[in-house]
Protein backbone atom coordinates (compact mmCIF):
# COMPACT_ATOMS: atom_id res chain seq x y z
CA UNK A 1 0.00 0.00 0.00
CA UNK A 2 1.05 3.74 -0.48
CA UNK A 3 2.35 5.88 1.51
CA UNK A 4 0.36 9.21 1.93
CA UNK A 5 3.58 10.74 1.21
CA UNK A 6 3.73 8.64 -2.01
CA UNK A 7 -0.10 9.56 -2.69
CA UNK A 8 0.40 13.43 -1.73
CA UNK A 9 3.19 13.32 -4.54
CA UNK A 10 1.46 11.55 -7.13
CA UNK A 11 -1.35 14.33 -6.72
CA UNK A 12 1.19 17.11 -7.24
CA UNK A 13 2.34 15.51 -9.91
CA UNK A 14 -0.98 15.14 -11.69
CA UNK A 15 -1.96 19.10 -10.55
CA UNK A 16 1.26 20.14 -12.16
CA UNK A 17 0.22 18.51 -15.87
CA UNK A 18 -3.39 20.15 -15.42
CA UNK A 19 -1.83 23.58 -15.52
CA UNK A 20 -0.18 23.42 -18.47
CA UNK A 21 -1.55 24.98 -21.25
CA UNK A 22 -1.65 21.89 -23.71
CA UNK A 23 -3.05 19.70 -20.64
CA UNK A 24 -6.87 19.58 -22.60
CA UNK A 25 -5.15 19.04 -26.29
CA UNK A 26 -5.63 15.40 -25.35
CA UNK A 27 -8.77 14.81 -23.92
CA UNK A 28 -8.84 11.20 -23.37
CA UNK A 29 -5.64 11.37 -21.57
CA UNK A 30 -7.20 14.41 -19.37
CA UNK A 31 -10.48 12.65 -18.39
CA UNK A 32 -8.09 10.05 -17.15
CA UNK A 33 -5.95 11.88 -15.52
CA UNK A 34 -8.85 13.93 -13.40
CA UNK A 35 -10.05 10.60 -12.40
CA UNK A 36 -7.30 9.29 -11.06
CA UNK A 37 -6.42 12.70 -8.90
CA UNK A 38 -9.85 12.49 -7.32
CA UNK A 39 -9.23 8.69 -6.49
CA UNK A 40 -6.09 9.45 -5.13
CA UNK A 41 -7.46 12.52 -3.21
CA UNK A 42 -10.39 10.03 -1.90
CA UNK A 43 -7.05 7.22 -1.05
CA UNK A 44 -5.82 10.44 1.01
CA UNK A 45 -8.84 11.17 2.57
CA UNK A 46 -9.04 7.54 3.85
CA UNK A 47 -12.18 6.81 1.22
CA UNK A 48 -10.07 4.26 -0.63
CA UNK A 49 -11.84 3.55 -4.60
CA UNK A 50 -12.84 0.31 -3.28
CA UNK A 51 -15.03 1.65 -0.60
CA UNK A 52 -17.63 2.76 -3.55
CA UNK A 53 -18.31 -0.98 -4.33
CA UNK A 54 -19.14 -4.09 -3.19
CA UNK A 55 -18.00 -6.47 -0.62
CA UNK A 56 -17.44 -10.33 0.06
CA UNK A 57 -18.40 -10.99 3.90
CA UNK A 58 -17.47 -14.39 5.41
CA UNK A 59 -18.55 -15.26 8.71
CA UNK A 60 -16.43 -18.35 10.23
CA UNK A 61 -17.92 -19.81 13.76
CA UNK A 62 -15.33 -20.29 16.58
CA UNK A 63 -15.09 -21.68 20.01
CA UNK A 64 -18.22 -22.53 21.23
CA UNK A 65 -19.10 -26.02 19.44
CA UNK A 66 -22.79 -25.88 18.03
CA UNK A 67 -23.44 -22.58 20.15
CA UNK A 68 -20.81 -20.91 17.79
CA UNK A 69 -22.00 -22.48 15.02
CA UNK A 70 -25.91 -20.75 16.15
CA UNK A 71 -24.01 -17.67 16.61
CA UNK A 72 -22.97 -17.58 13.14
CA UNK A 73 -26.47 -17.97 12.24
CA UNK A 74 -27.68 -15.35 13.99
CA UNK A 75 -25.09 -13.46 12.85
CA UNK A 76 -25.55 -13.60 9.43
CA UNK A 77 -29.66 -12.93 9.97
CA UNK A 78 -28.71 -10.14 11.50
CA UNK A 79 -26.45 -8.77 8.46
CA UNK A 80 -29.08 -9.68 5.96
CA UNK A 81 -32.08 -7.70 7.48
CA UNK A 82 -29.51 -4.74 7.86
CA UNK A 83 -28.85 -5.66 3.77
CA UNK A 84 -32.29 -5.47 2.94
CA UNK A 85 -32.63 -1.87 5.39
CA UNK A 86 -29.69 -0.80 2.95
CA UNK A 87 -31.02 -1.94 -0.06
CA UNK A 88 -27.71 -4.38 -0.61
CA UNK A 89 -28.34 -7.90 -2.65
CA UNK A 90 -26.33 -10.62 -0.91
CA UNK A 91 -25.46 -13.63 -2.39
CA UNK A 92 -24.58 -16.78 -1.20
CA UNK A 93 -21.01 -17.44 -2.50
CA UNK A 94 -20.20 -20.68 -0.10
CA UNK A 95 -21.27 -21.77 2.79
CA UNK A 96 -20.80 -24.75 5.50
CA UNK A 97 -23.83 -25.66 7.48
CA UNK A 98 -24.71 -27.94 10.54
CA UNK A 99 -27.46 -30.12 11.14
CA UNK A 100 -29.40 -27.80 13.44
CA UNK A 101 -29.31 -24.96 10.99
CA UNK A 102 -26.16 -23.31 11.99
CA UNK A 103 -23.40 -22.40 10.02
CA UNK A 104 -19.81 -23.67 10.84
CA UNK A 105 -18.58 -20.58 7.47
CA UNK A 106 -20.75 -19.04 5.09
CA UNK A 107 -19.56 -16.42 2.30
CA UNK A 108 -21.38 -13.41 0.80
CA UNK A 109 -21.02 -11.69 -2.62
CA UNK A 110 -22.77 -8.35 -1.48
CA UNK A 111 -23.13 -5.90 -3.91
CA UNK A 112 -24.77 -2.05 -3.82
CA UNK A 113 -23.41 1.48 -3.17
CA UNK A 114 -20.40 1.88 -0.61
CA UNK A 115 -21.26 -1.34 0.79
CA UNK A 116 -16.96 -1.81 1.75
CA UNK A 117 -17.09 1.13 3.46
CA UNK A 118 -20.11 0.74 5.13
CA UNK A 119 -18.90 -3.18 6.23
CA UNK A 120 -15.39 -2.88 6.45
CA UNK A 121 -15.10 -2.20 10.22
CA UNK A 122 -17.31 -5.40 11.27
CA UNK A 123 -14.53 -7.29 10.43
CA UNK A 124 -13.28 -8.78 13.66
CA UNK A 125 -14.31 -11.34 16.24
CA UNK A 126 -17.74 -11.18 17.50
CA UNK A 127 -18.74 -12.81 21.21
CA UNK A 128 -22.24 -13.90 22.63
CA UNK A 129 -23.20 -14.39 25.89
CA UNK A 130 -26.07 -16.24 26.63
CA UNK A 131 -28.31 -19.68 27.65
CA UNK A 132 -27.29 -22.44 25.68
CA UNK A 133 -30.61 -24.09 23.77
CA UNK A 134 -28.57 -26.98 22.98
CA UNK A 135 -29.07 -29.14 26.06
CA UNK A 136 -31.49 -29.05 28.87
CA UNK A 137 -29.34 -27.58 31.85
CA UNK A 138 -29.64 -24.16 31.33
CA UNK A 139 -25.71 -23.31 31.29
CA UNK A 140 -24.83 -19.73 30.23
CA UNK A 141 -22.62 -20.41 27.22
CA UNK A 142 -20.23 -17.48 25.53
CA UNK A 143 -19.16 -18.42 22.20
CA UNK A 144 -17.43 -16.84 19.28
CA UNK A 145 -17.73 -15.82 15.75
CA UNK A 146 -15.68 -13.98 13.13
CA UNK A 147 -15.98 -11.55 10.45
CA UNK A 148 -14.15 -10.89 7.64
CA UNK A 149 -14.90 -8.05 5.30
CA UNK A 150 -12.76 -7.33 2.15
CA UNK A 151 -13.53 -5.35 -1.12
CA UNK A 152 -15.00 -7.13 -4.15
CA UNK A 153 -12.13 -7.23 -6.69
CA UNK A 154 -13.91 -7.89 -10.12
CA UNK A 155 -10.64 -8.74 -11.55
CA UNK A 156 -8.01 -11.56 -10.28
CA UNK A 157 -5.19 -8.76 -11.53
CA UNK A 158 -6.69 -5.38 -9.93
CA UNK A 159 -3.85 -6.23 -7.32
CA UNK A 160 -0.35 -8.38 -9.05
CA UNK A 161 0.76 -11.33 -6.70
CA UNK A 162 3.42 -13.39 -8.39
CA UNK A 163 2.10 -17.11 -9.48
CA UNK A 164 4.74 -19.04 -7.22
CA UNK A 165 3.27 -17.67 -4.67
CA UNK A 166 -0.05 -18.84 -5.18
CA UNK A 167 -1.27 -23.15 -4.82
CA UNK A 168 -4.43 -23.87 -6.81
CA UNK A 169 -6.77 -27.14 -5.15
CA UNK A 170 -9.17 -28.57 -7.01
CA UNK A 171 -12.40 -30.56 -5.50
CA UNK A 172 -15.60 -31.72 -6.18
CA UNK A 173 -18.43 -29.11 -5.92
CA UNK A 174 -21.13 -29.59 -3.44
CA UNK A 175 -23.45 -27.34 -4.27
CA UNK A 176 -26.01 -26.86 -6.60
CA UNK A 177 -25.66 -27.24 -10.52
CA UNK A 178 -27.02 -31.37 -11.19
CA UNK A 179 -24.82 -34.31 -11.20
CA UNK A 180 -22.64 -33.27 -14.28
CA UNK A 181 -21.19 -30.45 -12.16
CA UNK A 182 -20.87 -32.42 -9.19
CA UNK A 183 -18.81 -35.59 -10.80
CA UNK A 184 -15.91 -32.77 -11.89
CA UNK A 185 -13.35 -31.26 -9.77
CA UNK A 186 -14.53 -27.49 -10.43
CA UNK A 187 -14.26 -26.34 -6.84
CA UNK A 188 -11.36 -23.97 -6.27
CA UNK A 189 -9.32 -23.39 -3.24
CA UNK A 190 -6.73 -20.62 -4.01
CA UNK A 191 -3.89 -20.17 -1.39
CA UNK A 192 -1.20 -17.20 -0.96
CA UNK A 193 1.39 -19.14 0.40
CA UNK A 194 3.42 -16.24 1.92
CA UNK A 195 0.86 -15.28 4.46
CA UNK A 196 -1.62 -18.73 4.12
CA UNK A 197 -4.51 -16.67 3.20
CA UNK A 198 -6.65 -18.43 1.31
CA UNK A 199 -10.46 -18.50 -0.52
CA UNK A 200 -12.68 -21.14 -1.82
CA UNK A 201 -15.28 -20.81 -4.10
CA UNK A 202 -17.61 -23.51 -6.04
CA UNK A 203 -20.77 -21.72 -6.75
CA UNK A 204 -19.61 -20.86 -10.25
CA UNK A 205 -20.82 -23.51 -13.38
CA UNK A 206 -16.79 -24.03 -14.65
CA UNK A 207 -13.68 -24.21 -12.83
CA UNK A 208 -12.47 -21.70 -14.80
CA UNK A 209 -14.70 -19.44 -13.57
CA UNK A 210 -14.41 -20.59 -10.10
CA UNK A 211 -10.70 -19.78 -9.88
CA UNK A 212 -11.16 -15.99 -11.80
CA UNK A 213 -13.43 -15.42 -8.72
CA UNK A 214 -10.80 -17.26 -6.42
CA UNK A 215 -8.06 -15.35 -7.34
CA UNK A 216 -9.70 -12.06 -7.24
CA UNK A 217 -10.98 -12.75 -4.24
CA UNK A 218 -7.53 -13.89 -2.66
CA UNK A 219 -6.35 -10.61 -4.15
CA UNK A 220 -8.94 -8.46 -2.46
CA UNK A 221 -7.64 -10.63 1.12
CA UNK A 222 -4.02 -9.51 0.60
CA UNK A 223 -5.19 -6.11 0.18
CA UNK A 224 -7.33 -5.95 3.21
CA UNK A 225 -4.55 -7.54 4.97
CA UNK A 226 -1.80 -4.64 3.65
CA UNK A 227 -4.37 -1.97 4.05
CA UNK A 228 -4.66 -2.78 7.19
CA UNK A 229 -0.94 -3.40 8.25
CA UNK A 230 -0.66 0.34 6.73
CA UNK A 231 -3.05 1.74 8.90
CA UNK A 232 -1.50 -0.08 11.89
CA UNK A 233 2.01 1.43 11.19
CA UNK A 234 1.07 4.84 10.62
CA UNK A 235 -0.77 4.39 14.04
CA UNK A 236 2.65 2.81 15.86
CA UNK A 237 0.66 -0.44 15.87
CA UNK A 238 0.84 -3.96 15.10
CA UNK A 239 -1.32 -6.45 13.32
CA UNK A 240 -1.67 -9.74 13.12
CA UNK A 241 -1.92 -12.20 10.06
CA UNK A 242 -4.32 -14.51 12.36
CA UNK A 243 -6.62 -13.35 14.79
CA UNK A 244 -7.37 -15.51 17.46
CA UNK A 245 -11.54 -16.47 16.99
CA UNK A 246 -11.56 -16.55 21.19
CA UNK A 247 -12.04 -15.03 24.05
CA UNK A 248 -9.73 -11.41 24.45
CA UNK A 249 -9.88 -10.67 20.95
CA UNK A 250 -13.78 -9.74 20.55
CA UNK A 251 -14.56 -6.43 18.75
CA UNK A 252 -18.03 -6.65 19.89
CA UNK A 253 -19.79 -8.39 22.62
CA UNK A 254 -23.30 -9.71 22.32
CA UNK A 255 -24.57 -10.45 25.83
CA UNK A 256 -28.48 -11.49 26.49
CA UNK A 257 -28.23 -13.39 29.84
CA UNK A 258 -27.65 -12.18 32.69
CA UNK A 259 -28.60 -8.88 31.25
CA UNK A 260 -28.73 -7.27 28.23
CA UNK A 261 -25.82 -5.50 26.32
CA UNK A 262 -24.01 -4.96 22.92
CA UNK A 263 -21.12 -3.42 23.42
CA UNK A 264 -18.36 -2.31 20.52
CA UNK A 265 -14.94 -2.70 22.52
CA UNK A 266 -13.23 -0.67 20.18
CA UNK A 267 -15.76 2.54 20.40
CA UNK A 268 -16.92 1.86 23.65
CA UNK A 269 -20.81 2.82 21.92
CA UNK A 270 -23.26 0.32 23.79
CA UNK A 271 -26.83 -0.54 23.43
CA UNK A 272 -29.35 -2.77 26.08
CA UNK A 273 -31.50 -3.40 23.15
CA UNK A 274 -29.79 -6.78 21.81
CA UNK A 275 -33.03 -7.89 20.07
CA UNK A 276 -32.82 -4.81 17.44
CA UNK A 277 -29.12 -5.23 16.88
CA UNK A 278 -29.66 -8.74 15.78
CA UNK A 279 -32.71 -7.71 14.04
CA UNK A 280 -30.69 -5.36 11.68
CA UNK A 281 -30.67 -1.80 13.18
CA UNK A 282 -27.04 -2.02 12.96
CA UNK A 283 -26.50 1.96 11.73
CA UNK A 284 -25.38 3.73 15.70
CA UNK A 285 -22.86 0.97 15.74
CA UNK A 286 -21.64 1.62 12.28
CA UNK A 287 -21.83 4.91 12.52
CA UNK A 288 -19.39 4.89 15.70
CA UNK A 289 -16.97 2.75 13.57
CA UNK A 290 -16.47 5.84 10.97
CA UNK A 291 -13.48 7.22 13.37
CA UNK A 292 -11.69 4.02 13.58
Amino acid sequence: MASKEDIQKKINEIEERMAAADFWNDKNKAQTDIKELQNLKDELEGVGKYDKGGAVVTIFSGAGGDDAEDFTRLLLEMYLKYFEKKGFKATVLNKNENDHGGFRNITLDVDGKNVYGTLKNESGVHRLVRISPFGSRGIRQTSFSMVEVIPKFEKADELEIPPDEIRIELSRSSGPGGQNVNKRETAVRAVHIPTNLAVHVETERSQAQNKEKALAMLSAKLYKLRDDERKAKEKGMYVSKTTANEWGSQIRSYVLHPYKLVKDHRTEYESHDPDSILGGNLDEFIEAEKNL
